[in-house]
């Protein structure tokens, strides 16, 4: 039963334009609210000690290596050739000293490896006594 002939029944429409406002405050409020994390590399920092300059001992053996991957045993130039030869190297170095201190001076540049055949001549050489040397001073 149509008891409205004459009329035409209108169809529902969704009007956007509010949806688009309500949108648009959501969005500038998300984009004030948001914290903006910065993701960078790894920052790694080089040890550093604060102390007096330290007296040069006679029982004290300074084994350097450079970036570049040279060694130097007291200062002097060493052809490194294989472990061993950097272990009788030492000890030809030491002398007669009973139980030298090796010190590792390590450039910041110089490879894992180029330490880790310090350390092994050094227990090549059977002396158990080893440190690093820091950069004095702070660098932060």
């Amino acid at each position: 039963m149509n008891f409205r002939r004459g009329m035409t029944r209108e169809e529902p429409e969704i009007n956007f334009i509010p949806l688009i406002d309500v949108l648009l405050v959501i969005l500038i409020f998300l984009m004030v609210t948001t914290t903006y994390s910065k993701f960078s590399e790894l920052q790694i920092t080089l040890p550093t000690a604060e102390a007096n300059k330290a007296v040069e001992r006679e029982k004290e053996i300074i084994v350097s290596v450079t970036a570049d991957g040279k060694y130097a045993i007291d200062r002097v130039l060493v052809n490194f050739v294989n472990v061993s030869t950097l272990a009788q190297e030492l000890q030809r170095v030491a002398g007669d000293r009973v139980d030298p201190t090796i010190i590792v001076n390590a450039d910041a540049g110089a490879s894992h490896q180029a330490v880790v055949n310090i350390l092994e001549a050094a227990r090549l050489a059977q002396y158990p006594r080893l440190t690093f040397a820091t950069q004095t001073g702070s660098s932060r």
